[in-house]
């Protein structure tokens, strides 16, 4: 299978995952059908967009391929007619999200690798890649991003993509390890959320006569 043929796999189930996930979280909180399909849409391509204004590959992504709107959109329209059935699924939300950040991490990195950046550079591309269409979809939803309040989220993408650049430095990097990567990083999510692993979070004491 040519590498280009790969990485188009990733995106197309990164996409999927991202949209169900962003169409599920929509509908919880009771949008309309177009809502619905905004939200799936910013969830899908918000990190990819990003990524590619940051680092000059226009026009981006989604605006030259037909077929990443089309499965945003099928997907988004699938996710409403079953939603009885997915609602019935307790973790459908939070593995469908770990996917795609999965898929979108290595995803992200590759094209910023193909680009000529350096490691530090790729893996935060490949973070921006995965994180900020969540980020996006929370805003729009009226929630603190996931990524700033919730267990090992971009830091599982981290450590997935560094993952991924230690088996190259050791010439072991094949089609094979790049799923590898995809699944350390959704290994880490999913443990993550089961054992409450979380970066320390920092308060600030409260400040005398401020209203909370």
């Amino acid at each position: 299978m040519p590498e280009l043929d790969l990485l188009k796999i990733i995106n197309v189930l990164g996409t999927v995952s991202f949209a169900i996930s962003g169409a599920t979280m929509a509908m919880n909180k009771k949008l309309d059908a177009f809502g619905v399909l905004v939200i799936a849409f910013v969830t899908s391509i918000g990190g990819g967009t990003l990524r590619d204004v940051l680092i000059g590959n226009l026009p981006v992504g989604w605006l030259s391929s037909e077929r990443i709107l089309l499965t945003i959109f099928c997907t988004a329209v699938g996710t409403m007619l079953f939603h009885k059935y997915i609602r019935k699924l307790p973790t459908t939300l939070f593995l469908f999200d770990a996917m795609g950040i999965g898929l979108f991490t290595i995803a992200g990195v590759e094209i910023a690798e193909a680009k000529g950046f350096n490691v530090p550079l790729c893996i935060t591309l490949g973070t921006i890649t995965a994180c900020f269409g969540g980020v996006i979809r929370d805003v729009l939803l009226n929630h603190v991003p996931l990524i700033f309040r919730k267990e090992l989220y971009a830091t599982a993408c981290i450590l997935g993509a560094a993952v991924y650049f230690a088996i190259k430095a050791v010439g072991l990097h094949s089609q094979f390890t790049t799923f590898i990567c995809i699944g350390i990083i959704v290994i880490l999510r999913i443990l993550a959320v089961k054992y409450n692993i979380r970066l320390p979070a920092f308060y600030l004491p409260p400040v005398e006569g401020d209203d909370e």
